[in-house]
C-alpha cells in the first residue's frame, strides 16, 4: 500500500503490525491511529455522507473527520488514539450489513 505521508527522517522506532480492514499494515511506536492509517493508504475513510474520501481535519480531537472502528465495534478517533500491536482496525461501511459497527 502507498501512503499519504511518507517516513522520511524518523527510522530509528519499533515498527509493529496491525490490521486496517483485513490487510496488514506497519505502525511505529508512538503513532497515532492516523499516522498508521495515513502512512498505510491514501485516506482515513470514507465519508458516511457520500462527499468523498476523508483524512483527517483538526487533528486535535475536536471535529468528526476521523472516527474509525475498532473491529469489537468501539469508535475511536484516530488522531488522537494511539496505534497498538496487534490492533484491528474498520474503516469502511460493510456493504454485506448495510451499516458501520457498533457506534
Amino acid at each position: 500500500m502507498s501512503g499519504r505521508f511518507v517516513r522520511v527522517a524518523e527510522t530509528g522506532r519499533r515498527m509493529f503490525d496491525i490490521v486496517i480492514d483485513g490487510k496488514r499494515a506497519l505502525a511505529a511506536e508512538g503513532d497515532t491511529l492516523m499516522v498508521a492509517l495515513l502512512t498505510s493508504q491514501e485516506a482515513l475513510r470514507d465519508s458516511e455522507f457520500g462527499d468523498g474520501r476523508r483524512a483527517g481535519f483538526c487533528v486535535m480531537g475536536a471535529c468528526q473527520d476521523c472516527w474509525v472502528w475498532t473491529e469489537s465495534g468501539d469508535r475511536v478517533r484516530a488522531c488522537t488514539t494511539q496505534a497498538v500491536e496487534g490492533m484491528s482496525i474498520v474503516t469502511r461501511l460493510s456493504a454485506a450489513e448495510g451499516v458501520w459497527p457498533r457506534a
